[in-house]
């Protein structure tokens, strides 16, 4: 049985307003698609229903109050309105235990919920990212304590949210979405909503687990690339040897479908994907008798950067004959990434730990951050300016170079005589580094 609906404009309910659940209400209400939006975190909908956003993403503020202002956008903590959605996105948090499995409350919850409200011709499409056998064993036998029977009276199928932070209103637009449906017709009916509701190709897998895999498959991937850079940036250092020379010329040969792509060193990897991602792989493989060793192994070199990282700050500051016990550090970008003011599992809080450890002062500055939850994370007050931040500093360590901050004037800085730059996620140009130490700068990158 075919359960999307014909009717245009469809109406698609959302469950999850958090980063990845209000992109996809803003690119599909651009699109003509009317949102029912929910999400149990009362502030989010106030905030938002008051015209204030509080992600930050290139578009997401325009499209999304101004479907909210046009009432394309309707936002509420209750499922009330869901039952008159064509389509149901699930769209919930699903974050990780210490020992790698899936912290399911939060799907569990809104599963609940949504059953009690679910009715016979709807299609839900679970879009958090879970260990494979979660939509069968989980969200299905939740589903049904509505009396309904999946593949009989509503369709379920698993699309993975592979998004990321600062192109993810574009990529939405443009990359293909999976699909895995819990039988053909669902399978079928994804696909068809994707294509219609954004035009884009979809991809049909024969199962909602396949589909399940994909994203962990995706983020295993990266994260083990990246863990291959940030071991490789190691390597190179024994031998004075600049990382990025390596991998550019590294990448120029083919090697399968394209060519070998390793990726870049940095102070670390962050956000709520990559850091908990490969450990659902690595909890589920184990739980099957499979002891996975790439992820959990990506995992640990990735982990260990922020350290890493600052303690090639402290080395510099020692061979330059300053104690860094005395020393003032100016740390620049708090984000996980650059071009993002988000701080979840950022790995620039252990690195501005270790520093703090060791440094008499630490100034914490990120332009895209607001002040109280960085003050929360890092336990110190974010400076007003980047002049305040880097008076006098010993060090100035960048360890996410936003577009706010490409541009710095280092001739003016009012740093100390010898300040090293400490460049975690900036990829200097070697024009721009040899202009640095021509100001009197010492320069130290991961791997440079």
């Amino acid at each position: 049985m075919r359960f999307l609906s014909t009717t245009q404009p469809l109406t698609v309910a959302i469950v999850g307003l958090g980063y990845v659940g209000s992109c996809i209400a803003a690119t599909l209400a651009e699109r003509g698609v009317d949102i029912i939006g929910v999400d149990t975190d009362a502030e989010l909908i106030k905030e938002l229903n008051n015209d204030y956003c509080r992600f930050r993403e290139p578009e997401l503020t325009e499209l999304l109050l101004g479907g909210i202002a046009a009432g394309r956008v309707r936002l509420n903590t209750d499922y009330s309105d869901v039952e008159t959605a064509d389509v149901v996105l699930m769209t919930v948090g699903t974050p990780i235990r210490d020992d790698g499995s899936l912290a399911e409350d939060q799907l569990r919850g809104a599963c609940q919920e949504l059953s009690r409200h679910l009715r016979e011709g709807q299609l839900v499409m679970v879009k958090s990212t879970v260990p494979p056998g979660t939509t069968r064993s989980l969200v299905l036998p939740l589903l049904e304590k509505s009396g309904l029977t999946a593949g009989e009276h509503f369709g379920l199928a698993f699309t993975p949210e592979r998004l990321a932070e600062g192109t993810a209103i574009h990529e939405l637009r443009t990359f293909p979405i999976v699909v895995g449906g819990l039988d053909a017709d669902s399978a079928a009916d994804a696909a068809e909503f994707w294509h219609r509701a954004l035009g884009v190709e979809t991809i049909a897998l024969d199962t909602v687990e396949a589909a399940e895999i994909v994203k962990l498959a995706d983020n295993w991937w990266i994260d083990l690339n990246i863990a291959l850079a940030n071991e490789l940036a190691k390597f190179c250092a024994l031998f004075e040897v600049d990382v990025l020379d390596v991998i550019a010329a590294a990448n120029t040969i083919k090697k399968g479908a394209g060519n070998v792509n390793i990726l870049l060193p940095s102070v670390g990897v962050g956000g709520s994907c990559l850091t908990k991602d490969p450990w659902m792989v690595w909890r589920t493989a184990r739980q099957r008798g499979v002891e996975i060793l790439t992820a959990s192994t990506s995992r640990e070199v990735n982990a260990g950067m922020p350290e890493y990282t600052a303690q090639l700050a402290l080395d510099e500051l020692v061979a330059l004959g300053k104690d860094p016990a005395k020393a003032k550090i100016a740390v620049l970008g708090l984000a996980f990434k650059n071009n993002t003011g988000d701080l979840r599992a950022t790995p620039t809080q252990p690195a501005v730990a270790a520093l703090a450890k060791a440094a008499a002062e630490v100034r914490i500055f990120d332009p895209l951050v607001d002040a109280e939850p960085a003050e929360k994370l890092f336990g110190i007050t974010p400076s007003a300016s980047l002049t305040e931040a880097v008076k006098d500093a010993d060090c100035i360590a960048i360890l996410a170079l936003h577009r706010e901050l490409a541009d710095i004037d280092f001739a003016t800085l009012p740093v100390a005589k010898s300040c090293v730059v400490l460049d975690g996620r900036a990829y200097y140009s070697k024009e721009k580094i040899a202009s640095l130490r021509e100001l009197g700068y010492v320069y130290r990158g991961v791997g440079r």
